[in-house]
């Protein structure tokens, strides 16, 4: 399987209270992803707090994971970053250390005009000759990517995919439909967002860039397969033990939830960077009751 297809699994970055990165809990969740058959692994992106570390224990992260996996897995490197040299840095860092692939959100603290975000994706995709994914993620970087800017960067030399969030009007299925026949179609198309993970996959999309997949590979990994035989059924009952996790994603983000949940699952303990706090012990039983519903189905 091609780069960004399948699934792909987005794992947290162990780190202490000072941003400096744990290599063995590194190494561990990505060789446990990797033993699990995952496609892919994203490593750094939001699920693994890129824009919490800086250059240096980012570089030692990728390190670790690379070390952990040997080649078994292809492994896809978050590189956003304010600035569009920092960007190119990260990408060369990438791929320096052994990545095969990266993934880029347009981040900001100014806003960005569409010309602006152009101009930056292509000059990070001219410095590397590794597939850049387009992180089209506009609940963390509070920018939309229009469908004009996204044919433009589709002509780009090595940018080959695109990660869509749920959209905004109308079923995945219309959007991916749309797409396709756009100049975006030449790209692999991909969704995060987990709770529209069924309806995408069904749809037929290249990719599922999963939180889920991160701390649950192995169920993550049957829905995909499910959706590939088209066996709706499962499909449904898969979504149907999963409504409690995906009101959770809701209501507190999924982050949070991956954090609780991973250590709920004894393969990290780890807790999220600050200023985001752990959630309360009432909230991660909720997590507890849902991992236990997840876990049942994970190994039927």
């Amino acid at each position: 399987m091609s780069l960004f297809h399948g699934l792909s699994a987005f794992p947290i970055t162990p780190a202490n209270e000072h941003g400096v990165v744990d290599t063995d809990g590194v190494m561990r969740l990505t060789a446990y992803l990797s033993a699990n058959g995952v496609d892919s692994i994203g490593l750094l992106g939001s699920t693994g707090t890129y824009a919490y570390l800086s250059r240096t224990e980012r570089c030692r992260a990728v390190r670790a994971a690379v070390k952990a996996i040997e080649g078994k897995t292809p492994l896809i490197v978050g590189i956003g970053a304010l600035r569009t040299d920092d960007a190119q840095n990260l990408a060369r860092d990438a791929a320096a250390e052994g990545a095969d692939g990266l993934l880029m959100a347009p981040v900001s603290y100014t806003p960005l005009t569409q010309e602006e975000a152009y101009q930056h994706y292509k000059a990070v995709a001219e410095v590397t000759s590794l597939p850049l994914c387009i992180y089209n993620n506009p609940s963390t970087t509070h920018f939309s990517f229009s469908r004009e800017l996204l044919e433009r960067l589709a002509d780009v030399p090595n940018i080959a995919a695109v990660k869509m969030p749920a959209p905004a009007e109308g079923t995945v299925a219309q959007e991916l439909a749309a797409l396709r026949s756009s100049p975006v179609g030449k790209l692999a198309i991909g969704y995060s967002g987990d709770w529209i993970a069924a309806e995408a996959l069904l749809a037929g999309c290249d990719g599922w860039f999963s939180v889920l997949g991160g701390f649950l590979p192995k169920l993550a990994k049957a829905m995909v397969t499910a959706a590939c035989k088209g066996d709706v059924l499962a499909m449904r009952q898969y979504q149907q033990t999963l409504q409690p996790m995906w009101a959770l994603f809701r209501e507190f983000g999924s982050l949070r939830v991956a954090y609780a949940a991973i250590n709920l699952l004894e393969l990290s303990n780890a807790q999220p960077p600050s200023p985001l706090l752990p959630l309360p012990p009432k909230d991660q039983q909720r997590i507890a009751g849902a991992l236990k519903a997840c876990t049942a189905t994970e190994y039927k």
